[in-house]
C-alpha cells in the first residue's frame, strides 16, 4: 500500500472515530495545546516519525504543538505517563502489564515492533556459559522493564531465584557500562546498547529466547484516550506512516536510527536484525504474550498470588483504535 492510500485510509477512519457512539469532537470539547510523546531508542519508529515530522504536519491544522520526551527505558515511559508528563508513551508489552497491576492506569494501544530486544549478557572472561552459572554472580538490570522481567522468567526456568543471585539495580546504558568495566559479571540487556556491547565491547550474548521477549507497545492513559479519541487516532495514523516508510526503505531507517541514537551503521543493523515491524495491531495475540509473561511472573512470586492477570490484561490492551482505522 502506497504511503498516500495509507494517509487518505487512516484519515478517513480518523473522522469516522470520532462520529462512533456519538463521541463528537473531543478535541473542540477540551483542547489540547500540546501533545506529549516519547522517542526511544528501542522504538525505531519513533525515531522515524520524530524525524520526519509527519505528527507535526498533521496535527498543525488544530493548533497542536508536540513536544518530544526521551525515554531510556520502559520504566521511565511508564513513570512520565503517570505522572501526567506523557500522553503517549513508548514500554514493552509486559512492563505496561506490571505498571497496569501496580495502579497506573495505562492502555496498550498499538504494537510498534516485535524485537528481540534483550537477552542476557555477559564479557568473555566470566566464565559465565548458562543461566545456572550466574547462580551468586551480580546481574544489571532495570527494574519493571522487559530485560529485567526477561531475566526473572528465565532464572525460574532454570531453578533459580533472586535470591540465587545479586540483582544490581541500573539503568540501561549503567548496565553496558558496569558489564564492561568489570562491576557485575552480567547483565539483562536492551538494544541497541546491547548491539553496542556485542559490537563495540565484545560482551557476548549467553542466553536467548525470543518467545517471552515481549511486544513493543504504544500505551497512553485511559483519561486521555476516552477524553481524545481522535487525537490519539492521529498519533497511530501518524506512527502507521512512519511503520510503512521504515519497511519500504530499510536503509533510510538504518540512517535514522544510526543519527538520533549516535550509533555507527553496524550497530543500527544489528539492532534491526532483531526487529520485526511488520504489524502495528494490537489484539489477541499480544494479549496472550503479555498474559503469559504475567503469570510466569506471578508463579515466580513476583506477581501476588491474588492478581487476576488474565482481567488485568484484558484491561490493558484496547484493540479499538487499530481495528477502526483499519491497522493490520
Amino acid at each position: 500500500m502506497s504511503f498516500a492510500n495509507l494517509w487518505r485510509r487512516t484519515g478517513a477512519a480518523v473522522v469516522a472515530l470520532g462520529l462512533l457512539g456519538g463521541v463528537g469532537s473531543a478535541l473542540a470539547a477540551d483542547k489540547v495545546d500540546e501533545l506529549r510523546l516519547d522517542y526511544a531508542y528501542y522504538n525505531p519508529v519513533s525515531l522515524v516519525l520524530k524525524d520526519k515530522g509527519w505528527l507535526e504536519e498533521s496535527l498543525a491544522a488544530d493548533g497542536i504543538k508536540v513536544r518530544w520526551v526521551l525515554s531510556l527505558g520502559s520504566n521511565k515511559a511508564l513513570e512520565f505517563l503517570n505522572a501526567g508528563s506523557l500522553d503517549v508513551g513508548s514500554s514493552a508489552g509486559a512492563a505496561a502489564l506490571l505498571a497496569r497491576i501496580n495502579g497506573n492506569p495505562v492502555k496498550a494501544i498499538y504494537v510498534y515492533s516485535r524485537p528481540e530486544w534483550t537477552a542476557l549478557v555477559t564479557r568473555p572472561d566470566t566464565g559465565i556459559k548458562t543461566v545456572e552459572d550466574l547462580k551468586g554472580r551480580r546481574i544489571a538490570a532495570t527494574r519493571g522493564t522487559d530485560p529485567h522481567i526477561f531475566l526473572i522468567r528465565t532464572l525460574a526456568e532454570h531453578g533459580l531465584t533472586e535470591k540465587d543471585v545479586r540483582i544490581v539495580l541500573l539503568q540501561h546504558q549503567d548496565g553496558r557500562l558496569a558489564l564492561a568495566k568489570g562491576d557485575v559479571d552480567a547483565w539483562a540487556g536492551l538494544d541497541p546498547l546491547m548491539a553496542r556491547a556485542e559490537l563495540e565491547d565484545g560482551a557476548r550474548l549467553f542466553y536467548r529466547n525470543p518467545e517471552i521477549n515481549t511486544w513493543g507497545v504504544l500505551d497512553t492513559r485511559e483519561d486521555f484516550a476516552a477524553n481524545h479519541p481522535e487525537l490519539v487516532a492521529k498519533v497511530l495514523a501518524a506512527y502507521e506512516k512512519a511503520r510503512a516508510f521504515s519497511q519500504a526503505n530499510p536503509a533510510d531507517l538504518k540512517a535514522i536510527i544510526a543519527a538520533q541514537a549516535k550509533l555507527s551503521d553496524e550497530v543500527a543493523a544489528r539492532q534491526l536484525e532483531r526487529t520485526d515491524l511488520s504489524t502495528g495491531a494490537i489484539g489477541e495475540r499480544q494479549r496472550k504474550t503479555i498474559e503469559g509473561a504475567g503469570l510466569a511472573l506471578q508463579q515466580a512470586g513476583v506477581v501476588p498470588a491474588d492478581v487476576d492477570v488474565p482481567a488485568a490484561a484484558t484491561a490493558l490492551v484496547e484493540a479499538s483504535f487499530v481495528q477502526r482505522l483499519g491497522i493490520r
